[in-house]
């Protein structure tokens, strides 16, 4: 995104936004696989965005198969976060809903987990908006009806965009 001269309006910067639609869950389990693919992954951080239900850790589960991980996959709605680990990558899964108190944010570790290698999903970001780097990739997901679902997605940064342009190659 840039600030248009004079104007002082966000504009959107060529590759930096991009909407889709998944007309069911299989269809999200395939984006998730085609996300997976971009090495630019291994490092991002992206954030979640939608109301309860619209589908954030359907698509973290299906991301987090695509990637390898094994075993039970739960919702960190309860921990705040929830670690895995596959062969070649570190993945921390977020869900800020509970998050409210910002000691919570040092007493947790999480700016070293935010400072380490690795990938990193927030659900709930705004919860912790303050405390969080920028996003790399956000991921804006509205139930449209029980299966499909509307998802913009916003790049925040060189990282982000790079995510946008695999997605979209």
């Amino acid at each position: 995104m840039t600030v248009a001269p004079h104007t002082g309006q966000i504009v959107e910067s060529p590759g930096a936004a991009q909407a889709t639609t998944w007309r069911s869950e299989d269809d999200t389990a395939a984006w998730a696989q085609r996300l997976a693919a971009q090495p630019a992954l291994a490092n991002a951080f992206i954030t979640l965005h939608g109301d309860l239900g619209a589908g954030k850790t359907t698509l973290v589960r299906h991301l987090l198969r695509a990637l390898g991980v094994q075993g039970r996959i739960k919702s960190p709605t309860y921990a705040v976060v929830e670690p895995h680990e596959t062969a070649q990558l570190a993945i921390w899964h977020f869900d800020f809903y509970r998050f409210d108190d910002p000691r919570e944010w040092e007493d947790a570790g999480f700016r070293d987990i935010f400072a380490s290698p690795g990938l990193k999903l927030a659900e709930w970001p705004d919860k912790a908006a303050a405390l969080t780097p920028p996003a790399d990739l956000a991921i804006h997901i509205e139930a449209m009806d029980e299966t499909e679902r509307q998802v913009t997605l916003r790049a925040g940064t060189a990282t982000g965009r790079g995510l946008l342009q695999g997605l979209s190659a």
